[in-house]
């Protein structure tokens, strides 16, 4: 008796434990994303929310294509937009202006309005590019090159939507988001893809953004629903059930928007989920990123692995898998580091020009940026060590022209 008496004690005292860890573990999250919410104010203030840097002359001349002089010209004329004048009489453009004056230039010389306005011309058969940033484990640098690429792209003067598929929402952190705060219930890409009577059109959900000419589709945990729900759908369909097959709702979803757009950006969940292989099929293009460590290397041999035999079942189901481009970028790569060199030859041994010429270096540059939730585009040189903003700059460019440029020879055309 005296034994029952002792197990009932304990497995009170363990239920106890259960529920404790739990309302801790809930304390935690709270007492965070308060901390969270108050440094966003801070950061952002008076509106909580972000706005992009005024570019100098200089800036919006090489994002033009055009000379300092030249862009000077156009001021004192007063053609196209005309900039903000600081300090010194100093130069200063939004991004708004930049793209107003590339619009601007475009009507004045039309010969040359591919070279100001290098947006898709559906006419000729250029298709809405869709590249999924994806790797099987975390810490590769998959938001970090994606979210850098979606930027790069509509400063280049592209229509561009950035997608947050992982519930993590890490990507929306850096466009100035706190999901748990600021998104309700069908806001993200899951909303666009259910399978029941709350679907939404994709074009309810996006959100314009402090980029001109970039949209963005947020994410947070309710992009895990797509993977409890995908298993009872397909259940249902070999009942008879006619809903299209969960690779293709995410395609199908963007093709309601692709006359507004020229590149797609996807944020993959660190998961081979229905989600990921739904990015995947909707895809043109894929990036993979890779960490030159060993024990990342052996986990993306299993992540290919796993990629090929489901992507095998859905091509067997019906998926369409015809990739303009699949290239694997090395991130966070230090040049001075022998065992990540080596590394870094062997994939190329393998892979010849699969990897991108270009790897995104590790810098403190992209993690101090990150404190503030920013991006290296969005701060300032001034605000680094010059050399170390100058380094991370050059390798963060050299990757993303190799990306456009592969994009651009999609598209069939000269470069």
């Amino acid at each position: 008796m005296a034994g029952a008496v002792q197990t009932r004690a304990e497995n009170a005292s363990e239920e106890a434990d259960v529920v404790s860890t739990d309302r801790a573990i809930a304390r935690d999250a709270e007492m965070l994303s308060a901390q969270l919410q108050a440094m966003r104010d801070r950061l952002f203030s008076p509106t909580s929310k972000k706005a992009l840097r005024k570019f100098s002359s200089g800036e919006a001349a090489r994002l033009i294509g055009v000379s300092d002089g030249y862009l000077r010209q156009l001021s004192i004329a007063g053609e196209g937009p005309q900039p903000e004048t600081g300090a010194g009489g100093r130069r200063y453009y939004a991004l708004d202006d930049i793209n107003g004056l590339r619009r601007h230039l475009a009507e004045q010389n039309p010969s040359k309005a591919r070279h100001y306005l290098p947006r898709r011309d559906a006419a000729r058969g250029e298709h809405m590019q869709v590249i999924a940033v994806t790797n099987f484990k975390g810490g590769s640098g998959k938001t970090t090159t994606s979210t850098h690429l979606a930027q790069h792209l509509a400063l280049a003067g592209y229509r561009v939507l950035a997608i947050d598929l992982d519930p993590q929402a890490s990507m929306s952190a850096l466009f100035g988001y706190q999901p748990e705060l600021d998104l309700n219930g069908n806001d993200t890409l899951y909303g666009a893809i259910r399978y029941d009577e709350e679907r939404r059109p994709l074009s309810d959900i996006i959100r314009r953004t402090y980029f001109d000419g970039l949209d963005f589709v947020p994410g947070n945990l309710e992009l895990q629903e797509f993977e409890h729900t995908t298993p009872q759908m397909l259940a249902a369909r070999q009942a008879g059930d006619s809903k299209a097959m969960f690779f293709a709702r995410v395609q199908e979803a963007l093709q309601t928007v692709a006359d507004n757009y020229d590149v797609v950006v996807m944020d993959c969940p660190p998961q081979l989920g229905f989600l990921t292989l739904s990015a995947l099929c909707a895809a043109t293009s894929v990036l993979v990123t890779i960490h030159p460590q060993m024990l990342d290397v052996a986990s993306m041999s299993q992540f290919l692995f796993m990629t090929a035999d489901l992507l095998s079942v859905v091509r067997e189901a019906g998926g369409e898998l015809n990739f303009d481009f699949m290239r694997y970028l090395i991130t966070r790569y230090e040049p001075n580091d022998g065992p990540q060199t080596q590394i870094v030859g062997f994939l190329r041994s393998l892979f010849g020009d699969r990897v991108l010429t270009a790897p995104l270096v590790k810098s403190t540059a992209f993690s101090d940026a990150g404190l503030t939730k920013q991006t290296l585009y969005e701060v300032a040189r001034e605000s680094f060590s010059r050399a170390t903003y100058d380094r991370a700059m050059e390798s963060l460019t050299a990757v993303n022209d190799e990306v456009e440029g592969l994009m651009v020879k999609a598209w069939n055309r000269a470069g």
